[in-house]
């Protein structure tokens, strides 16, 4: 048992370990491009943790952190927002892995009485469309709910699509996901995912809810208009986008799921099948009508947590993350095991992931049209 904790932890150390200090001259073009692009865009700070053949080949902190000038580095605790969702789908994929979780078993299985029932999803009582649900719906936002019920008018919740039949972006049915793990598996979602993902990749300093000892070194954000806006303190697990993590760990993490770290083939293939075409012309807003048919030419879909699509290189997956003063991005190429993955502490990150990812990665054929609607205006 103490030579097999001892391999693991050797494992661990050398997938994970920080790039050799020779690769240092290998990406001196690559800061180059990042410090041109960061001014070309205007965004205050940005960190990058490039991955290749499964391991952390290169993690880099430019620019500030906050209003006073402090500088950005990869131990700076950053807001994860929607990369939050890539990161529990994976955890999501364990507990599938184990039997403990069945993908196309409806959430009324797991649930210790019917949904309405708990106050939290009282909303849904007149509509019998919940008993469908299931967690693979959930996972690729295809259940039929808002992104969020306070955008509703009522700020209730609703079923708006049948459930199964389209993609439309929701954090309700990620939230819902996670409530069914700890109600229906008496599992907490927080916990766990720090027990079986964050400590064993060492995942040192992140977190699904705020820590004290984060205080000490941490990013704020930046609006477009350059207002400065203090990191949110979350209190509270939420699956659908609680994370606060570093450069330095989220790279951990991209190495793991271009390996199949902790995942069974079988079950690091079903993590990524497509299983929902996507033929909305963008992502958000959820509900708008407007198709685009050149998703079908390169098999856009939804798969667990995480989107596919076929490239250049072949199969390749992203998970974007926004709010008001947040944008990041990962993109992995199965290929090779290769990621690049970008947080920025401004809501305009976006403008310069195009040409970032492309140093990073090569041409990956991401559809960023889909995924972003704002001008990009710094690409070469």
């Amino acid at each position: 048992m103490r030579f097999r904790s001892a391999f693991l932890a050797a494992s661990l150390a050398s997938a994970f370990a920080a790039p050799a200090a020779h690769a240092a001259q290998d990406y001196r073009k690559f800061d180059a491009e990042i410090d041109r692009l960061m001014v070309a865009g205007k965004i205050p700070g940005v960190a990058v943790a490039v991955i290749d053949g499964g391991k952390v080949r290169h993690v880099v902190a430019r620019g500030v952190r906050n209003e006073k000038g402090d500088p950005l580095t990869t131990d700076t605790i950053m807001y994860a927002a929607s990369v939050t969702k890539a990161a529990f789908a994976y955890y999501v994929m364990m507990l599938v892995d184990e039997g403990k979780l069945d993908l196309d078993k409806p959430i009324s299985t797991y649930l210790p009485r019917p949904l309405p029932e708990y106050k939290t999803y009282a909303d849904l009582a007149g509509d019998p469309r919940w008993q469908a649900i299931t967690p693979r719906m959930l996972m690729t936002h295809s259940a039929g709910f808002p992104n969020f019920r306070w955008l509703n008018p009522d700020e209730k919740l609703d079923i708006k699509l049948t459930p199964g039949t389209r993609y439309a972006y929701s954090g309700e049915g990620i939230n819902l996901m996670q409530f069914v793990i700890e109600q229906g598996l008496g599992l907490k979602v927080g916990e766990e995912m720090n027990r079986r993902l964050f400590q064993p990749l060492g995942m040192t300093r992140s977190s699904m809810v705020w820590r004290d000892d984060f205080a000490g070194n941490l990013a704020d954000g930046q609006h477009e208009d350059g207002k400065w806006e203090p990191h949110d303190d979350r209190s509270s697990v939420k699956a659908a986008g609680s994370l606060d993590t570093t450069i330095s760990d989220l790279g951990k993490l991209a190495a793991a799921m271009a390996s199949g770290w902790g995942l069974s083939p079988k079950a690091r293939a079903e993590w990524l099948k497509p299983s929902l075409p996507i033929v909305s012309a963008h992502e958000f807003p959820p509900f708008a009508l407007e198709e685009n048919p050149d998703n079908a030419k390169i098999g856009l879909a939804a798969a667990i947590g995480v989107v596919t699509h076929q490239g250049p290189q072949g199969r390749a997956f992203m998970k974007g993350g926004h709010n008001e003063i947040t944008d990041n991005i990962l993109v992995c190429v199965e290929k090779n095991q290769r990621c690049v993955v970008i947080l920025t502490n401004n809501e305009v990150g976006q403008r310069i992931f195009p040409p970032l990812v492309k140093a990073a990665l090569g041409e990956t054929g991401t559809p960023w049209g889909w995924e972003y609607t704002r001008v990009l205006p710094v690409a070469r």
